[in-house]
């Protein structure tokens, strides 16, 4: 159990390409298989996003590697998955969510402390092109002042 508390598969991209706005961290709802996936670190968030459907938050485009000891039980590498949070906070991600210029990202997947695979989402708005060139000087500022400092 201590080596699967160490995975993080993070989302990247999402920092450089929104303004995140609100932090959650939700539930999955995984088959066997995929837990023992995620568990290997075996899964990509990059291009998946959350919607609702009638039943609640939905995981869309996760792609999650089929386990390699799996029989005929395994499972679909990209198909939805429902995400478990409390009602108040999908109320609230519903009305914030319909909003023009609002989504909801998957930031991180991880084990915590229990075993149980956990993902953190983030209410989150585009960023404009010139937002991003800000990024990416912040960035390059802090690298160069960490090179200066390490001297």
């Amino acid at each position: 159990m201590g080596i699967a508390a160490n995975i993080s598969i993070k989302n990247k991209r999402a920092s450089f390409e929104y303004h995140l706005l609100d932090r959650y961290t939700a539930g999955l709802r995984l088959l066997g298989t995929e837990i023992k996936s995620i568990r290997e670190g075996k899964a990509n968030i990059n291009d998946s996003f959350c919607t609702f459907f009638e039943d609640g938050l939905y995981i869309r485009n996760m792609h999650i590697a089929e386990y390699s000891f799996g029989s005929f039980y395994n499972h679909e590498a990209k198909r939805d998955r429902q995400l478990l949070l409390t009602k108040r906070e999908l109320k609230k991600l519903k009305e914030k969510g319909e909003e023009k210029g609002f989504t909801i990202v998957p930031l991180k997947i991880f084990i915590n402390e229990r075993g149980y695979a956990k993902i953190e989402i983030a209410l989150a708005q585009g960023k404009k092109d010139f937002d991003k060139r800000e990024t990416i000087k912040e960035r390059e500022s802090k690298r160069e002042l960490d090179r200066v400092m390490k001297r």
